[in-house]
């Protein structure tokens, strides 16, 4: 199709895991939804074996390059010749990382030359990847350092049609917070949530809320320092630079549905103060957007679920999420110039 965009990007996952059938189920869905054209990177016979466990009728396109998938995406599911393997759903094993490594591999090279618009990843074991020599801790920070861009500066964030959140310090243990915070980070990593929402999402000034870390924002240093004394002065530092930043808000009252209403996002201090209210929320709906990248990529914000791989009651909602978020704040971006 001359003048169309360029197709996004999505990775298998494991091929164990859910990733294969959410993808079929969401190419299956594709008029329903409205979804923009996306090539699989590899993994046609887990495709293939993932549609038929879910009685779908899925003709595959082999294709050499983005650029086929196109014109290929209404009659058949494009896929990228390449590494391949059939696992057993829920048996993870070395060979489905070694694909899940090769296919998430090729498909950030694909997005950062241009030739994938945007990038879409699947769930993965990182258990598996690691012994394959995958030394992140993450999807996200091999994303980042595949583009030049230090981990630190990648900046997760889980959207959801009730809300979005970023949570400032990511797979740690609780006890290693407060002192991996500080009002430099806070504000660093305001700044790209800021710009990120503005160039990708459309909000001409988006609303900052920001987290207390201890109960009551503190309550004036009766339960810890550090909202008076790291938390706020970065808040008052970006308000300084016109970012409309506010807090630090205990965040026990701030998502409730009339306190949501009252920005764009929330910046929580830790994993779970942000990802427990995205899950209660918009669990079936909920993606993971990495902010800060040249390239837009994003996730479907569930893990791999081993326990349901196969059966066939894995919900395909946040992964068709995942993909129209992709497409539209790549088509932004393109806008944006």
């Amino acid at each position: 199709m001359a003048g169309a965009p360029a197709p996004l990007a999505v990775s298998l996952g494991d091929p164990a895991a859910v990733g294969p059938e959410l993808i079929v189920t969401a190419w299956s869905r594709r008029i329903e939804v409205e979804l923009p054209p996306f090539v699989v990177v590899g993994g046609a016979r887990s495709l293939a074996a993932a549609a038929a466990n879910r009685g779908l009728a899925l003709p595959i396109a082999a294709v050499g390059s983005p650029a086929e998938a196109t014109d290929i995406f209404g009659t058949a599911l494009p896929v990228l010749a390449g590494t391949d393997a059939v696992c057993e759903p829920g048996s993870p094993t070395v060979t489905g990382a070694r694909l899940a490594l090769a296919s998430l591999d090729r498909a950030v090279a694909l997005a950062r030359s241009g030739e994938a618009r945007a990038l879409v990843t699947m769930p993965v074991a990182k258990a598996e990847l690691a012994k394959v020599g995958f030394a992140h801790p993450g999807q996200t920070e091999f994303v980042a350092v595949s583009c030049g861009v230090r981990p630190e500066d990648a900046v997760m964030m889980l959207a959801g049609p009730s809300l979005r959140a970023v949570p400032l310090t990511v797979h740690c243990a609780l006890s290693e917070v407060p002192g991996m915070l500080s009002s430099a980070m806070i504000v660093r990593k305001g700044r790209i949530v800021a710009a990120a929402l503005r160039d990708d999402f459309g909000i001409a000034r988006p609303r900052l809320a920001v987290c207390g870390l201890n109960p009551h924002a503190g309550e004036q240093g009766r339960m810890g320092r550090e909202d008076a004394e790291i938390i706020a002065p970065a808040v008052a530092a970006l308000a300084a630079e016109g970012i409309d930043a506010t807090g630090p808000h205990p965040a026990d009252a701030l998502f409730a549905p009339r306190a949501r209403t009252g920005y764009d996002v929330a910046l929580a201090m830790y994993h779970d103060q942000a990802l427990i209210p995205v899950k209660a929320l918009d669990f079936d709906e909920g993606v993971n957007v990495t902010l800060g990248l040249p390239i837009v990529r994003t996730s479907p914000d569930h893990g791999t679920a081993f326990a349901i791989a196969g059966k066939g009651i894995a919900d395909a909602g946040a992964t068709i999420a995942a993909i129209r978020m992709a497409a539209d704040c790549a088509a932004r971006r393109a806008r944006n110039g």
